[in-house]
């Protein structure tokens, strides 16, 4: 199935393998395309579970010239030991960035002695290299990176800031098998902003599985609000929503 939703495009699957892939063939083309115009292309990429299969795949692709990609993720948490497995930054390591040798991982800090100034690196890094590709996710609450609805902000000044979690956010993290238990996990996190974000010039966004079914009909049929921070995907000139049959299934 295939929709639009405003400036969203919406596809479904039945499965979230034949998502993931579909979504890295996507990605794939729009590289390629790319590189075929410009030396280097920007990436910025999500660390979940959610998006395994989309991992998988892209990384599977070495008819794409890697050495010309540079890599962002687009949020960390703070405070979390440097070889922590649930790091975002070793999360994408283990899955993406050791397998393809790509021009640059730029990697965000959240154990930095001075996180402010973190932020600010890392935003002019951003600046610097103008994204072209984001590959996200939405949470359960609608948060798009670490934008929980309390601080997500559509015209946020800032590329990069610290963010406090809300208990829902710190929950998925529980419900996704990446902590054990809720005081576990971290309170507070760096991310990108949503302008920064929707700055991008093409939009990914990988939603499966049952825990997202709300989200994905939040994102989709509520007001555009920061209340529920993914609607902004709505408003994006060129972004394509990935459901699954069960993230789809409250539609």
């Amino acid at each position: 199935m295939e929709k639009k939703i405003d400036s969203l495009n919406v596809k479904r699957f039945d499965s979230r393998t034949a998502m993931g892939e579909a979504a890295a063939l996507e990605v794939a083309d729009t590289l390629l395309s790319r590189l075929a115009r410009q030396s280097t292309v920007n990436v910025v990429f999500a660390a979940a579970p959610s998006q395994n299969e989309f991992l998988a795949s892209i990384a599977s692709r070495k008819d794409i010239d890697w050495t010309r990609v540079n890599a962002f993720h687009m949020d960390e948490y703070v405070g979390l030991p440097a070889e922590a497995a649930q790091r975002f930054g070793n999360f994408l390591k283990d899955r993406l960035f050791s397998k393809l040798p790509f021009r640059s991982v730029n990697y965000l800090n959240g154990n930095a002695p001075d996180v402010d100034g973190e932020c600010q690196r890392y935003a002019k890094l951003l600046l610097e290299h103008p994204i072209d590709i984001v590959c996200m996710g939405i949470g359960e609450n609608c948060h798009i990176a670490f934008n929980d609805p309390h601080v997500a902000d559509f015209r946020d000044p800032a590329w990069v800031k610290v963010v406090d979690l809300d208990k829902a956010c710190r929950q998925q993290q529980v419900n996704d098998q990446c902590f054990d238990v809720l005081a576990d996990v971290p309170t507070h996190a760096l991310t990108l902003t949503v302008p920064a974000l929707m700055a991008a010039d093409h939009v990914c966004c990988m939603v499966p599985g049952a825990n997202k079914a709300d989200a994905v009909r939040h994102t989709l049929l509520d007001e555009i609000t920061p209340l529920y921070p993914s609607t902004v995907l709505r408003t994006h000139r060129n972004a394509t929503l990935y459901i699954d049959k069960e993230s789809a299934s409250k539609l």
